[in-house]
């Protein structure tokens, strides 16, 4: 793995110094390309360590999070914060958040953006571990594994966060929201947005469904029973004739 990512290093700065020497005195072409020349410029002299390391060409904002998974411990993206409603697990709150921030930051800025999306402020908020610390005006916040005041109700309803795995699971691969498509920071806001959108909707067709799945399954009984009152009041009949 290092000898490929030292031949590949020594190749881009050979092409990088040669349209530099070709380019040298051409300062109107040199213009088109200096942004690409010093992101080029960046990712040659970056090391292993550094921090705000330039992952992508043509997504410079582009970070690395780490998951902490031994199937996947590291995602290439930008961080991104759902909110989803307790029991029913509707999308009242999805946002990107550059920077790679500490989860628990990121906690005041989602709940103002559900209160300006929904017109009504959460009284209480279920969150997991990554999330202590953080105190919210006129909000409980209760954590996963919070022993303190925690009632049979309220252990019930911190279980019941975890439902919230399978919805980022089925945003990420069913809504596509684990490869966006949009460019820069306001691509990555707007692709949330939409992906979040795109999960309610796909909610309500399936209620939707269900529904008229529901009516359809009683009007059938109903014809069925009506069928088979028909046919035993034309048995009684034959039998008084009889």
């Amino acid at each position: 793995m290092r000898a490929t990512l030292k031949t590949q290093r020594t190749l881009l700065g050979r092409v990088w110094r040669d349209i530099q020497r070709k380019l040298g005195a051409d300062q109107s072409q040199l213009k088109v390309v200096k942004a690409t020349l010093r992101k080029v410029q960046r990712l040659l002299h970056q090391q292993r360590t550094d921090k705000n390391k330039l992952y992508s060409l043509h997504a410079p904002e582009v970070e690395c999070i780490a998951k902490g998974k031994v199937r996947q411990p590291y995602e290439f993206g930008v961080k991104v914060s759902i909110a989803t409603t307790h029991k029913e697990g509707l999308v009242v709150g999805i946002k990107s958040m550059p920077g790679n921030p500490y989860d628990g930051h990121t906690l005041p800025s989602a709940v103002a953006q559900i209160h300006a999306l929904t017109q009504r402020a959460p009284k209480a908020v279920f969150v997991d571990r990554g999330y202590r610390g953080v105190e919210v005006p006129n909000v409980t916040i209760w954590r996963s594994g919070q022993k303190r005041d925690v009632t049979p109700s309220i252990k019930k309803a911190i279980h019941r966060r975890s439902a919230i795995e399978p919805a980022i699971g089925h945003i990420k691969n069913d809504g596509r929201l684990g490869r966006n498509w949009l460019k820069g920071e306001l691509g990555d806001a707007l692709h949330a947005m939409l992906c979040g959108a795109g999960h309610n909707l796909r909610m309500i067709l399936r209620a939707i469904r269900l529904f008229y799945g529901q009516c359809f399954a009683s009007q059938l009984q109903l014809i069925i029973v009506a069928i088979h009152q028909h046919l035993n009041g034309a048995q009684f009949n034959q039998l008084q004739s009889a």
